[in-house]
């Protein structure tokens, strides 16, 4: 659990030397996720079992820790009450911006799952 724990972390720290190094805006934690999933892409062609047990490991922390994602909530929740004079001022812009936001969310969403599921059904009658 501790080497697969270290993973996550080596590659979310590789995500933010290149985002210091190249000056990218796009979050450190992304681009350390990024450069995760390609790695494990990658790695997928090997059947080594140290390989395999790692990707499993990495499976395994990565649940664990999404256990306690509500708990990341907490400091975003103090943010908002604390600067809440700010909401009320703002109120209808950040409405406007929750909403634009959610309804490209859901679109984007939707555009990607029809997307894969035309592959996986032009796949499933190649086979």
């Amino acid at each position: 659990m501790l080497r697969s724990i270290f993973v996550i972390f080596f590659f979310q720290l590789l995500g933010e030397f290149l985002k210091k190094f190249f000056e990218m805006r796009i979050p450190s934690p992304v681009i350390g996720l990024i450069l995760l999933l390609v790695t494990l892409i990658f790695l997928k062609k090997f059947k080594k079992t140290a390989i395999v047990n790692l990707k499993a490991d990495v499976i395994n922390a990565s649940n664990y820790i999404l256990s306690y994602l509500s708990l990341l909530f907490v400091p975003i929740g103090v943010g908002v009450v604390m600067h809440l004079s700010y909401l009320e001022n703002n109120l209808f812009r950040v409405l406007i911006i929750v909403f634009i936001s959610t309804i490209l969310t859901i679109a984007g969403t939707a555009f990607l799952m029809e997307k894969i599921n035309r592959k996986l059904i032009k796949n499933d009658r190649k086979r």
